[in-house]
């Protein structure tokens, strides 16, 4: 197969639509000869930042000598970026080759995988093919019945924190969200929790009937912290005064996972000097949290897409950005609690401009630009999302306010390519 001719494969994997369960993966796995248990994995699950905690950790692990995989979602430029070897986007050549190998398979199975199935054992096959020493694989949604759960012996479950998302497929409360993720957790294997006291009960529960080791970061740890758009700083108890050039006020939180992370690895066998561990988060790249994209004006867009990360987008406004007028363009998916978004950030807010990101679950930009006239912000809409961003750019320009994108990650290229555009004079 060619890349081409995998686009359409997964077109036709994604027409099979979403199903949550493990039958169809598990099966697919044992035919391609359980390539998920030939690799050591670390699995993550969480509401917000584990795209953040894989590219930090990723970075350190490169550095400290290990041949590095990881996968997450959703992809924000193309398919490709999904899959990393060593912190590097594959190739579409390597896709094709791994897809070559994985296809034949699903399709031998009476019940067909769906995309995110496709992808995922396309990933497990890749960090065979590729030798990796570790890797890290994302959830793409919950925990328990997420495909990427098929591992059976994870050298370290991560669940990052628990918040209010996906609520139609995973429960209307934190407890029973949190129950969920905890089904990463395997018998006997050390397991990281580092969100908030609500969730804790659960996953200590989960891990005490599992009989798996449980830390909690500790993120009393923290202290001096600097955040602005250039990166953040900090010290970290037992590691001394760290640097990384991600941003947003939540990466400190993040990056205190990772660090706790990096001390259960040490543990597990893993080399990982405490030089490596600087010299990795000061190399960590990672897309689209709180991303510095232009100046004058201050372009940013951020991927918050649910009301706990709109909340620590917030807290970002204030710590990066000062905390005053803004303009903002928003896109969001229409299964989100969007009602809420012009509370938590109408006081930011001078002139809002209203997208419809490229997903069949998008919400119409109209309806969201009402929600904010309503709550007498204004606002205005567009159906298309390069006039959208022209116009949020010359506003911004012209009132010398910064420029935030925020919402979902879906709209992240379009996005990319749009500025890009009016930066080179083609809008």
């Amino acid at each position: 197969m060619n890349y081409a001719e995998c686009l359409d494969y997964l077109k036709t994997a994604a027409g099979r639509g979403s199903h949550l369960g493990l039958e169809r993966i598990s099966e697919l796995c044992t035919l391609l000869g359980e390539p998920q248990d030939k690799v050591k994995v670390i699995h993550i699950a969480g509401t917000n930042g584990k795209g953040s905690f894989s590219a930090m950790l990723s970075h350190i692990l490169r550095a400290a000598g290990y041949r590095t995989g990881s996968f997450s979602s959703p992809a924000l430029t193309g398919v490709t970026d999904s899959f990393r070897i060593d912190c590097r986007e594959i190739s579409r050549e390597t896709f094709a080759k791994t897809m070559t190998a994985v296809v034949p398979v699903c399709e031998s199975m009476e019940d067909k995988p769906t995309e995110f199935e496709v992808l995922t054992a396309a990933a497990y096959q890749l960090f065979c093919d590729e030798k990796c020493d570790i890797a890290i694989a994302e959830c793409g949604m919950g925990g328990d019945t997420d495909s990427t759960n098929v591992v059976k012996s994870p050298v370290l479950s991560v669940i990052t924190n628990v918040a209010l998302d996906h609520m139609s497929f995973l429960g209307s409360t934190i407890p029973e969200i949190a129950a969920h993720k905890a089904g990463i957790i395997k018998s006997g294997r050390p397991v990281l929790y580092g969100g908030g006291a609500e969730a804790q009960n659960i996953i200590t529960s989960a891990a005490q009937r599992m009989g798996a080791p449980l830390t909690v970061t500790d993120h009393s740890r923290l202290s001096g912290a600097e955040t602005g758009l250039f990166g953040t700083a900090f010290t970290f108890d037992g590691f001394g005064r760290l640097s990384t050039p991600l941003t947003g006020s939540y990466q400190l939180r993040n990056a205190a996972n990772v660090l706790t992370a990096v001390e259960i690895l040490r543990g597990e066998g893993l080399d990982i000097p405490e030089s490596v561990v600087k010299s990795g988060l000061a190399e960590t790249k990672w897309h689209g949290r709180f991303e510095l994209m232009h100046t004058e004006p201050t372009v940013i867009f951020d991927g918050a897409h649910n009301p706990d990360g709109i909340a620590q987008a917030a807290e970002s406004i204030k710590s990066c950005l000062g905390g005053g007028k803004l303009t903002m363009l928003i896109g969001v998916m229409a299964d989100k609690d969007y009602a809420l978004y012009p509370e938590m950030l109408g006081q930011y807010i001078d002139r809002v401009f209203t997208v419809k990101p490229d997903n069949p679950r998008a919400l119409d930009s109209e309806k969201l630009a009402e929600i904010f006239a309503n709550r007498g912000i204004p606002a205005k809409a567009f159906p298309d999302l390069a006039e959208g961003v022209k116009s949020a750019y010359e506003y911004a320009a012209a009132k010398k306010l910064p420029l935030l994108a925020l919402g979902s990650l879906y709209m992240y290229k379009e996005f990319s390519e749009s500025l890009d555009n009016i930066k080179k004079g083609r809008h």
